[in-house]
């Protein structure tokens, strides 16, 4: 069954010209219980998402990382995932996967034949920050990376 998942990009022009700050750029995905076919479309959506905002740089960490955590969220709980992923005017991307479970995600040392387990350990190496926040129903995971433009 192929996934028909769908995107909801802002580019930050619909906020007007009013605004005086840079708009935030944001993508969201809501995902089905168990719908790992659906991560492809969502790797392309953050990649164009983010040529498009002027930071492409950040993609190759943001698919990664993004990937890893909707997956987590897919495969251990039934509840589907949302995502929302943030580019603020300071080029600090910041991705949250929502839940409908309450159980921490661990972090664990896979042995060198094990095919999984590996997701958090990249995340906590790659990310400049992430973490995870209870909710009143379920748990929110998140973590950010910021475009080097020195």
């Amino acid at each position: 069954m192929e996934s028909q998942q769908q995107f909801e990009i802002e580019t930050g022009a619909e906020a007007g010209a009013a605004e005086e700050r840079a708009p935030d750029r944001r993508l969201h995905a809501a995902f089905a219980p168990a719908d790992l076919a659906a991560i492809a479309a969502l790797r392309a959506a953050l990649r164009g998402a983010l040529a498009d905002w002027g930071a492409p740089e950040l993609a190759d960490t943001a698919e990664l990382l993004a990937t890893e955590l909707v997956a987590n969220a897919l495969r251990h709980t039934s509840t589907g995932a949302v995502l929302d992923a943030v580019l603020g005017a300071d080029l600090r991307l910041r991705v949250e996967v929502r839940d409908g479970d309450a159980r921490l995600p661990r972090p664990r040392r896979a042995t060198e034949t094990e095919t999984d387990g590996r997701g958090l350990a990249l995340v906590a190496a790659l990310a400049d920050a992430w973490g995870v926040r209870l909710r009143s129903e379920g748990k929110t995971t998140w973590f950010e990376v910021v475009a080097d433009r020195s």
